[in-house]
C-alpha cells in the first residue's frame, strides 16, 4: 500500500514503458493552463459557434476548421484578380496620357517661337504704361494733396456759399495744404512749393475772414436771453481760435452783447420797466416786492447769482467740451502769428485754460449789471443808521462774494465790487456803532442802585446775539471765525463792557465787584452760546474768578471784624507750635483778661446772626450760587483761622500750667470758651 502511494510511482520505469500517445495527449491537456489567453479564446469561439462536445464533433472540428482557411484563401485570390485587372487598365491610360502630353508639348513649342517677337514688343508697351500710369496717379495726387479744386476754392472763398461742412473741409485741406509745402521747399527748386504756398496762405486768409464775418452774424441772431451756443458755432469758433485776434474780437462782441442784455434784464427786474420805457408785466420789480433793506439787497444779488448761474451754464459748452481744441488752436495760432515771430515773445504766452475763460466771459458779460448792483448798494449803506442791519448787510455781502469767488474765480471783478461793498458795509457797522457808544456816554455816569448790569449793557448784548446768530450762517472757515468775529466784538461789547468797568471803580467794595461780577454774568450767558466766542469767553471767566476772590476777602474781612477776633488773629498769626512762639501768647495784649473777655463777648454776639448777615451783603449779586459759594470760602477761611487761635491758647494754658503747677494760674479757655466745633456749625 506504501508503495501505491510514494512519489515515485509515476517516474518507475514500468509506467515509462506503458505510455502511449493517448497518454501523451492525456498529458498536455492536464498541463494546459486554463489561464492563457489564447486557450480562453479559442474556447470563447467554439462557444459562439454552437459547438457540442460529441465524439463526432470532437473528430471533424479539425476537417471543418481546415476547410474554412481553404474558403478563405480562395475568396481572398479571387479579389486580388480584381485589383490587377484594374491596374493594368491604370496603365493604359497613363500611356495614353504620356503621348498626350508629348504632342501638346511639340505644339506649344511651335507657337512660342511663333509669337516670341509680338510678346517681346508687348512687354515694352506694358514698361511703357505703367510708367505713363505712375506719372498720372503722381499729377493726381499732387493736385489732391497740394490743389484746391474749384469747388473747394468756391465753398472757402466766395461769400456767396454758405459756411456748412463743405467749408471746413476745404478750410482743413488748405491748412494742410499749407503743412505739406514745407516738404516742397525742402527741394533745390523750390519755386513750385513758393508758388502753392502763396496761394494756398491767399485762400486760408479769405476763407478765415470770411468764416469770421459768419461767425458774427450768428452771434446777432442769436438768442441772446438764453444763448445755446450749437454745435456749428462751436465748431467755428474753435476753428477760428488758430486766429487769435478774429477769435478774441468775436469773444469781445459776444461779451458787449451780452453786457447790454444782462444790464437790461437787471433793470427790467429792479423798476418792471425797461430803459426804453417798455413794461414788462411778467417781472415783479424788485424795488416794489422787497419789504425792507436787507430783502432789497439779497434779491438783487440773488437776481445776480441767477444771472451769472445762467450765464455760465449757456456759455459752458462753448470753453468746456472743446476746450483743449481751442487752447490748441490758439498756441497753433500764436506760433504762426508775423508779430510774434517778430516780438519772439512766446515763451511769455499764457497757455489757454477753458474754465478761466469762461469765467473772464461770464464776469464781462455782468459787468454792465454789477455796476448798477453796486452803485444801488452802495446807495442802500450809506443811508443806513441801523447797527444790525449794516452788519447784516456785511455779512450778506461776504456770502455771495464767497458764492461768485467759487463760480468765477477770486479775481473777478464782480467779486472785487463785492469786496469793496462790503468793506463799506463793515465801515458804516462801525461808524454806527462807534456813534452809539457815543451817545450813551452820559449812561456810563449812573449807576442802577441794585447793582444789576444797566441798560445800555443789555441792550449791546441784545444787539450782540443778533449780530453772532448772523455770523453762525457766514462761510467763514472754522478755524478763522474766532479771528474774524473778534473785531466784531471790540466795535460792539467791548466799549460796553469798558463802560461798566468804569462805573465800578467809582464805587466802593463789595458793590464795586458785585457789580463788575453781575455784568460779566450776564455777557458770560450771551457769549457761551456759539463757539466762536471761546477765547473772550475765557476772558469773562477769569476776569469774573478775580472779582470773585475780590469778594471772598471781603466777606472774610467781615467776619474777621464783625466777630471781634481780629486783633486776636492778626496778633497769633505769625505764631506756631514751637515752645518760644507758645511762652509769646501770654504776653499779647489781645490775649489779655480784659481784652480776650470782650473778644468773647463779641463773638457770642456775632455767631446767631453772622451767616445771615454776610448773606445779606451778597444780596445784590445776581447769581444765588455764587454768592453761596463765596460767603462758604470767607467762613471757611475764618473758621482755619479761629482753629489756629484756639490751638494757640490751648497750648499756651498747658505750657503755664506745666511752669506753675503750685499756683492757680487764669485759664484762656475759660475766658474764651468757644470751639472751632461750634464756629463751623453756626457758619455752615
Amino acid at each position: 500500500m506504501s508503495k501505491l502511494l510514494s512519489p515515485q510511482t509515476p517516474s518507475s520505469p514500468s509506467f515509462v514503458k506503458g505510455s502511449n500517445p493517448l497518454t501523451s495527449k492525456v498529458t498536455g491537456v492536464l498541463s494546459a493552463s486554463y489561464a492563457d489567453t489564447e486557450f480562453r479564446d479559442s474556447l470563447a469561439l467554439l462557444d459562439e459557434r454552437g459547438v457540442h462536445s460529441t465524439a463526432e464533433t470532437r473528430r471533424q472540428l479539425r476537417l471543418d476548421l481546415q476547410k474554412e482557411v481553404i474558403d478563405s484563401n480562395g475568396e481572398i485570390i479571387n479579389e486580388f484578380a480584381k485589383v490587377a485587372q484594374q491596374l493594368r487598365r491604370i496603365g493604359t491610360t497613363i500611356g495614353k496620357l504620356n503621348e498626350s502630353y508629348l504632342e501638346i508639348k511639340s505644339q506649344i513649342s511651335a507657337a512660342q517661337g511663333a509669337t516670341s517677337a509680338a510678346l517681346q514688343e508687348a512687354s515694352q508697351l506694358m514698361t511703357q504704361r505703367q510708367q505713363v500710369e505712375r506719372k498720372q496717379a503722381l499729377l493726381m495726387s499732387f493736385n489732391f494733396t497740394f490743389v484746391l479744386n474749384e469747388d473747394e476754392t468756391a465753398a472757402l472763398t466766395l461769400t456767396s456759399e454758405p459756411v456748412d461742412d463743405r467749408f471746413f473741409v476745404a478750410l482743413q485741406k488748405a491748412k494742410k495744404i499749407s503743412q505739406d509745402c514745407e516738404v516742397l521747399l525742402g527741394f533745390e527748386n523750390q519755386t513750385l512749393g513758393l508758388e502753392v504756398m502763396e496761394q494756398t496762405t491767399k485762400h486760408l486768409n479769405q476763407g478765415f475772414q470770411k468764416l469770421y464775418r459768419w461767425v458774427q452774424r450768428e452771434l446777432k441772431t442769436l438768442n441772446l436771453e438764453n444763448p445755446q451756443i450749437g454745435s456749428s458755432i462751436r465748431g467755428a469758433l474753435r476753428v477760428l481760435a488758430e486766429r487769435p485776434t478774429l477769435f478774441q474780437n468775436c469773444l469781445d462782441f459776444l461779451a458787449e452783447a451780452r453786457e447790454h442784455v444782462l444790464s437790461d434784464s437787471f433793470y427790467t427786474a429792479l423798476t418792471g420797466s425797461s430803459r426804453a420805457g417798455a413794461v414788462d408785466a411778467s417781472v415783479k420789480p424788485i424795488e416794489l416786492a422787497a419789504h425792507d433793506t436787507l430783502r432789497y439787497v439779497g434779491d438783487m444779488l440773488a437776481w445776480a447769482h441767477s444771472a451769472a448761474v445762467g450765464e455760465r451754464e449757456a456759455l459752458e459748452v462753448l470753453f468746456i467740451s472743446d476746450g483743449d481744441e481751442i487752447a490748441k488752436g490758439l498756441q497753433a495760432g500764436r506760433e504762426n502769428e508775423l508779430w510774434r515771430l517778430v516780438a519772439d515773445d512766446g515763451d511769455n504766452a499764457v497757455d489757454f485754460n477753458p474754465v478761466t475763460a469762461l469765467n473772464e466771459l461770464v464776469d464781462r458779460d455782468m459787468s454792465g449789471a454789477a455796476r448798477t448792483l453796486r452803485q444801488r448798494i452802495e446807495q442802500v449803506t450809506q443811508t443806513n443808521e441801523e447797527i444790525i442791519l449794516a452788519y447784516k448787510l456785511a455779512n450778506l455781502l461776504n456770502f455771495y462774494k464767497s458764492t461768485f469767488s467759487k463760480l468765477l474765480g477770486p479775481g473777478s471783478s464782480l467779486v472785487d465790487s463785492l469786496e469793496a461793498l462790503e468793506s463799506e458795509a463793515l465801515r458804516q457797522f462801525r461808524s454806527l456803532a462807534r456813534d452809539h457808544v457815543a451817545t450813551l456816554q452820559g449812561d456810563f455816569q449812573h449807576t442802577p442802585g441794585d447793582l444789576r448790569p444797566p441798560d445800555f449793557l443789555l441792550d449791546a448784548l441784545e444787539q450782540l446775539s443778533a449780530i453772532m446768530v448772523t455770523y453762525e450762517t457766514s462761510l467763514t472757515a472754522e478755524g478763522d471765525r474766532e479771528a474774524d468775529f473778534e473785531p466784531i466784538l471790540a466795535e460792539i461789547f467791548d466799549p460796553f463792557l469798558s463802560g461798566c468797568s468804569n462805573m465800578a471803580r467809582s464805587m466802593s467794595p463789595p458793590s464795586s465787584q458785585i457789580f463788575l461780577i453781575n455784568c460779566l454774568l450776564v455777557a458770560k450767558t450771551t457769549l457761551s452760546r456759539y463757539s466762536f466766542t471761546k477765547s473772550r469767553l475765557s476772558q469773562l471767566l477769569a476776569r469774573t474768578e478775580k472779582e470773585k476772590e475780590h469778594l471772598v476777602d471781603g466777606q472774610y474781612e467781615f467776619f474777621r471784624i464783625e466777630s471781634g477776633l481780629d486783633p486776636l488773629i492778626g496778633s497769633l498769626a505769625d505764631l506756631d507750635d514751637t515752645k518760644e512762639s507758645v511762652a509769646k501768647v501770654a504776653s499779647l495784649d489781645a490775649v489779655q483778661m480784659q481784652a480776650l473777655t470782650r473778644a468773647s463777648q463779641t463773638l457770642d454776639n456775632f455767631l446767631p446772626s453772622a451767616l445771615m448777615d454776610a448773606v445779606e451783603n451778597m444780596r445784590h449779586l445776581q447769581d444765588a450760587k455764587l454768592a453761596r459759594d463765596i460767603t462758604e470760602k470767607a467762613a471757611e477761611r475764618f473758621c482755619v483761622d479761629f482753629e489756629h487761635v484756639e490751638e494757640m491758647l490751648m497750648l499756651a494754658d498747658d505750657l503755664a500750667e506745666g511752669e506753675d503747677a503750685g499756683t492757680e494760674v487764669q485759664s484762656l479757655r475759660v475766658l474764651f470758651p468757644r470751639t472751632s466745633g461750634e464756629i463751623r456749625v453756626l457758619l455752615s
